[in-house]
């Protein structure tokens, strides 16, 4: 009976591979279109070489073989084929496999730490875990390093994979090399009580593999210590803010902990009451788009 269930699941798993695969144009993964391209979406080629893996063993797992599917893997699939929270989900248990990323539920997060957070405001404000997973966050920080951090997936809402990969992100930071190496030199001392966690293990290899920034400075073997320091962010909406960063530890078993940016100077006080007022008005948009809706069609 067993082997039986495993056989449907590996067939299924390789349906919806296939059927993610085809609804994905080269544009949207940055890859040129070609003119002799028949497949709809994308050839498995091109999964194969985004998600760093051979071909055959690709070609393997969407004919629905018998073949082993680590975490490290999966996440780079789920990535590549631009799965949401729900596709993600059923991608891992398709595989039969435990998702370690942190978009999967954190008890930490309570009701109660998310009305704190909104409380905090226009203070920008974030919840953490060692690995630098941004499990819960403000109106205010969402648009204190980038124009609105909803619109990164889940999966990449990482500090460290945002300081290395992302470009809007990377340009926000004003001392964005010292901050590249702190936050490498703190995440090896956090990690060396994780070692062997599939979680910790993909972290690592997605930046070593994405970012020669990265590798470059991992491999100097720094550590340093939990420290509160004064940053700098050249903001979008509202220019240069100075702030004290304070990290307020909420399970150090678990390594949660609630960041906050507290204003260092007057100028940079206004100018984050300003961004908050800016992501309130943002997100009062949609709502007043939809009551106005009705009165234009009337007219």
């Amino acid at each position: 009976m067993a082997p039986r269930g495993s056989e449907i699941r590996r067939h299924e798993l390789a349906t919806f591979l296939r059927s993610r695969r085809e609804r994905i144009t080269p544009e949207q993964v940055q890859l040129p279109r070609g003119r002799r391209r028949r497949t709809p979406g994308l050839r498995r080629e091109e999964v194969a070489q985004l998600s760093a893996v051979g071909v055959t063993w690709y070609t393997w797992l969407e004919q629905a073989r018998d073949i082993q599917v680590s975490e490290q893997v999966l996440d780079a699939l789920a990535r590549t084929l631009l799965l949401d929270a729900s596709e993600r989900a059923h991608l891992f248990q398709l595989a039969g496999a435990v998702d370690p990323s942190p978009a999967a539920r954190c008890p930490v997060i309570t009701p109660e730490l998310r009305m704190v957070l909104t409380q905090l405001e226009p203070v920008p404000a974030c919840i953490q875990n060692s690995r630098y997973d941004i499990l819960a966050y403000n109106r205010t920080y969402a648009r204190l390093m980038m124009r609105d951090l909803d619109t990164v997936p889940p999966a990449d809402r990482n500090c460290m994979i945002l300081a290395y990969t992302n470009a809007e992100w990377r340009e926000s930071i004003v001392f964005l090399d010292e901050t590249m190496r702190l936050m490498a030199a703190r995440l090896r001392v956090s990690m060396a009580g994780h070692l062997g966690e599939p979680a910790w293990k993909m972290l690592l290899k997605r930046l070593r593999t994405e970012s020669a920034e990265f590798r470059e400075i991992w491999d100097r073997y720094e550590v340093v210590g939990t420290r509160g320091k004064t940053k700098q962010f050249r903001n979008p909406y509202v220019g240069l803010v100075t702030v004290g960063h304070t990290d307020l530890w909420l399970a150090p078993a678990m390594g949660a902990r609630m960041v906050t940016y507290v204003p260092a100077d007057e100028e940079s006080r206004v100018r984050l009451e300003r961004l908050h007022a800016i992501a309130l008005e943002a997100e009062a948009e949609p709502a007043y788009r939809a009551d106005a809706a009705p009165a234009t069609g009337a007219a």
